[in-house]
């Protein structure tokens, strides 16, 4: 979970449950796209979301969340490169190309000052992250 107080930890045990009942190897806290969510994040985080389950060939409903649970499995599996949002990208990049099931749980979010996205230099690393990917964001999955 990211450590801007976005998240409310008393959502983490529906996180976990969906990797608990063998539904899923990454489970994503899913933030609604309304009002509420700034309206370039709104965007960013619809394409991000488009992208990413293009690549997967499965539905990804916030490519972007640092609300995540993932499996042990997951965990020894995958090792993506960069390190901030990009770092957050490819990890999640890199699970759906190996084929580990991805699951969203909606969950509250609190927006307030304490996010420490960078508009420009951030969206850049993610984009970069993305680009890695471009021929099955082009052909979709296999």
């Amino acid at each position: 979970m990211d450590a801007d107080g976005q998240h409310p930890p008393e959502e983490i045990p529906r996180l976990l449950k969906p990797i608990a009942d063998g539904a899923a190897d990454v489970v994503l806290g899913a933030r609604k796209r309304d009002g509420r969510m700034p309206l370039p994040r709104r965007f960013t985080n619809w394409l991000s979301a488009t992208l990413a389950s293009r690549i997967g060939g499965q539905r990804v409903n916030d490519a972007q969340t640092g609300f995540r649970a993932f499996s042990r499995k997951v965990a020894e599996g995958v090792q993506p490169a960069g390190d901030h949002y990009e770092y957050e990208a490819n990890f999640l990049l890199d699970a759906l190309r190996a084929g580990f099931r991805v699951a969203s749980v909606d969950v509250p979010t609190i927006y307030g000052p304490r996010s420490h996205f960078r508009s420009w230099v951030d969206t850049w690393r993610m984009a970069r992250a993305f680009a890695r990917h471009a021929g099955r964001i082009v052909a979709g999955a296999t």
